[in-house]
């Protein structure tokens, strides 16, 4: 038999979570962020579930190449643009539309030859301060971009900081509109959080990312409550049972040593597997349905959950890291990291299986 552990993608999760996105920014064209292999979920498969999106995000022009084989015909947008001028014949062959944040890859783009003109979406630092044009050079760069017959569309975006924070989008959104006052060119600002809490963002494009997959970009919100639906569970199983007595410990390093009679259940997951291995006992965990927690240090192929309070869960309970009945927002939290980072981090030798 197979390992039980097994991750299950929910595709119609996916397509509820950008109905959700465009319930919230009805006037706006939605373009859905499915760079890093689709945060974890598989990067073409989460493209067959958001066929519904105007346009799709990606980082490398390899993901840009391979969803035009798959025969996605909307735009895709490269998010960090090109890195040299030798990438200009594959955008042009795959009819990318490239951001540009910097001078370099103007004046590449700009001095091109090419049998079609290319989009671009010109980035705007209104106060992030890792990609984009200074506030003061932005015109320039309008002006320039729009004398060369290389570039075709142009669009102005930004990224937004702190729209998920207490100090919210509306400082950057004003750098934004200060900067780009009198140019008459659609824009691109919103990302998940943004779209889901500051409608004055919305403007051409949003750009949902982590909200597509079920998780909630804000630390105080819930995805239930922001209405969201898990778009990955991550499920094992009990391999075995061992029972520690009062004053014993729990796996590498006596990192978790017992204060009463404790049975222990070991689960088929560990930290190869991407789950974190930082994660510290108390981590939430589902046993049978019923919430549990980590016991001790995570092992590469292992870990320990406490099943002293669940009398009927033995070899072959079901277990869920994270998903459905769990989300993976308490697990981020009790590891000291956010959801992104376990849904990307889940490894290739989990096998993933798709359901509606």
């Amino acid at each position: 038999m197979p390992r039980p552990l097994k991750a299950r993608i929910h595709l119609s999760s996916i397509r509820h979570n950008l109905g959700l996105a465009r319930r919230h920014a009805p006037a706006s064209r939605v373009l859905a962020v499915i760079k890093a292999n689709g945060y974890g979920h598989g990067m073409l498969r989460v493209a067959q579930a958001l066929r519904g999106a105007d346009g799709l995000a990606v980082l490398s022009l390899d993901e840009a190449a391979a969803l035009r084989a798959a025969g996605f015909s909307q735009p895709i947008v490269l998010l960090e643009g090109i890195f040299g001028v030798e990438d200009i014949p594959a955008v042009v062959d795959n009819r990318v539309t490239c951001v540009i944040h910097r001078p370099a890859q103007m004046e590449w783009l700009c001095n091109a030859a090419v049998s079609r003109p290319i989009d671009v979406w010109l980035k705007v630092n209104s106060g992030m301060n890792r990609l984009g044009f200074s506030p003061a050079a932005v015109a320039d760069a309008v002006a320039h971009l729009r004398q060369s017959a290389a570039v075709g569309n142009l669009l102005l975006m930004t990224h937004l900081a702190t729209a998920d924070e207490r100090r919210g989008a509306g400082w950057q959104l004003a750098a934004f509109q200060q900067s780009t006052a009198g140019l008459s060119l659609p824009a691109s600002l919103a990302n998940s959080a943004a779209l889901l809490r500051y409608p004055e963002t919305h403007a051409d494009w949003v750009r949902p990312g982590i909200m597509l997959y079920g998780v909630s970009p804000f630390a105080d919100e819930s995805a239930a409550r922001a209405g969201l639906r898990p778009a990955m569970t991550l499920q094992s199983e009990i391999i075995a049972v061992q029972q520690a007595s009062a004053g014993e410990t729990i796996g590498y390093g006596e990192g978790c040593r017992v204060e009463r009679t404790t049975r222990v259940g070991i689960v088929a997951c560990g930290y190869a597997d991407g789950y974190p291995r930082h994660a510290p006992s108390g981590t939430p965990i589902l046993v049978g349905g019923a919430k549990t927690q980590l016991l001790g240090r995570v092992s590469m192929d292992m870990l320990a959950a406490d099943l002293t309070d669940l009398p009927t869960a033995a070899v072959g309970s079901p277990v869920v890291l994270w998903g459905e009945g769990l989300p993976v927002e308490d697990v981020a939290h009790a590891a000291g990291t956010i959801g992104y980072e376990l849904l990307c981090a889940l490894a290739p030798r989990v096998p993933v299986a798709e359901e509606e």
